[in-house]
């Protein structure tokens, strides 16, 4: 299983981007879907989290401006981000806390996944 994130890019302030991340491979179901970033120097923050049942919970600083969106069907759950600040300016990161995965007969469980990271740097 791998996190596939993308989307991410340069965007002036008040501008918007959307990060999409898909769980591919042998994925049957997924556990919470989340959203952190980092800068350098800094340690990775938490950002925004989408429960199974698709219940959002958000860091302040973002509340309000961004939006995390869940599709259960094709494992995929993507970070709109509006009025965008050059504080936002980090490495963003999906990642899955725990997850069941099937292939044929066979059930498996995994935890902790992480993506490989998205550049966003907001201008301003």
């Amino acid at each position: 299983v791998q996190l596939q994130a993308s989307g991410g890019g340069l965007v002036p302030a008040g501008g918007s981007l959307r990060l999409s991340c898909e769980a591919t491979g042998p994925v049957f179901a997924i556990n919470d879907m989340a959203w952190y970033r980092q800068v350098p120097g800094k340690e990775r923050e938490f950002v925004a989290v989408s429960t199974a049942s698709g219940s959002p919970t958000y860091a302040d600083s973002v509340k309000g401006r961004f939006t995390i969106i869940r599709d259960n069907a094709n494992h995929t759950v993507v970070l709109q981000m509006n009025k965008m600040r050059p504080e936002d300016t980090a490495v963003y990161y999906c990642h899955v806390d725990r997850l069941t995965t099937k292939s044929g007969s066979d059930i498996g469980y995994g935890t902790d996944y992480w993506g490989k990271g998205t550049q966003v740097t907001v201008s301003s």
